[in-house]
């Protein structure tokens, strides 16, 4: 074989190899680019939203409630939790049934509602003994019957809070009242503004329920003292934890793991004391079927819930 042809058949060869091997790392350059699959796409944003319905004012909301979103989000990789008042009842249910809040602590109204939008129950707050209603009056008053109560302001914090407006609401209306005509319903915004007006003389009753009411009696004894719990409502399933349905389950397990074993931890009992709270427990749509009885009876003998 000559030079020449030997040169050929080598150049060739060469050719085909380097042939051979860049096609194998486009192949191999391909393959990472494969669609990956899962339950849910993965997230977009490394700041997840956390709101809270208005318990308390903003400024306290935020002393309760950021120790365990700090808490949790040192068990978190990849993505943080930032938590997110609202100024009042209604502007909390417009964010909540948007879709704004990829997790949330609404009230049992709130939760049901919220699985008509976009969430799902994934958890609560234990101590349902303490989800009831209570209405408060000056131990100066003259009020000694519900019935006493007609005629009469009575303030609660907003329409759709369930134990501290519409659990007294139906209790009232078990005992006589027609909330509608027998009695002016004053809508002040928070707890603590329910609690202040009964105590200012402004109403001659305050709607509330525990959890504000032993906060307020260590913030504020000496106002407490001159006011006290005349009747209670029986209790319903706590607050509620929902999550947006596109978060995924992976991620939602590790916020339950840190929530649902605060009780079991020093720092983790400093922040459920700051709630009133002994701890959160797992939940679903069913845990919440007898609220959902509840608020169609309201709904239909009391007043339009909105």
């Amino acid at each position: 074989m000559s030079i020449v042809r030997k040169t050929y058949v080598v150049f060739t060869l060469f050719v085909f190899t380097a042939f051979l091997l860049l096609f194998g790392c486009d192949r191999q350059h391909d393959s990472q680019f494969e669609p990956l699959y899962s339950q849910h796409p993965p997230l977009k944003k490394d700041i997840l939203l956390f709101g809270v319905h208005p318990l308390h004012n903003p400024k306290r909301l935020f002393e309760v409630y950021q120790p365990m979103i700090d808490y949790i989000n040192q068990h978190l990789n990849g993505v943080k939790l930032r938590l997110e008042a609202s100024r009042s009842y209604s502007a909390f249910n417009k964010k909540l049934f948007s879709g704004h809040f990829d997790f949330a602590l609404p009230n049992p109204y709130q939760t049901v509602k919220a699985t008509e939008h976009g969430y799902r129950i994934f958890g609560k707050m234990g101590d349902d003994n303490n989800f009831r209603g209570i209405i408060l009056v000056r131990k100066d008053s003259n009020i000694e019957k519900v019935s006493d109560l007609k005629g009469k302001t009575i303030c609660y914090p907003a329409p759709t809070a369930l134990a501290a407006t519409m659990m007294p609401q139906w209790y009232l209306y078990q005992h006589g009242i027609d909330v509608n005509k027998d009695i002016k319903n004053l809508y002040v915004g928070s707890q603590e503004s329910s609690i202040m007006n009964v105590y200012l003389g402004k109403a001659a009753a305050a709607a509330t329920w525990p959890p504000p009411w032993q906060a307020f009696i260590k913030q504020r004894p000496e106002v407490a003292q001159q006011v006290e719990v005349k009747w209670q409502t029986p209790p319903l399933p706590n607050n509620g934890l929902v999550v947006k349905n596109d978060i995924p389950e992976a991620l939602v397990k590790q916020v339950s793991q840190v929530i649902f074993n605060l009780q079991n931890t020093a720092k983790g009992k400093k922040i459920l004391q700051r709630m009133e709270l002994s701890r959160f427990e797992p939940a679903s749509n069913q845990t919440y079927d007898s609220v959902r009885v509840f608020l169609k009876k309201f709904a239909a003998e009391v007043r339009p819930i909105r």
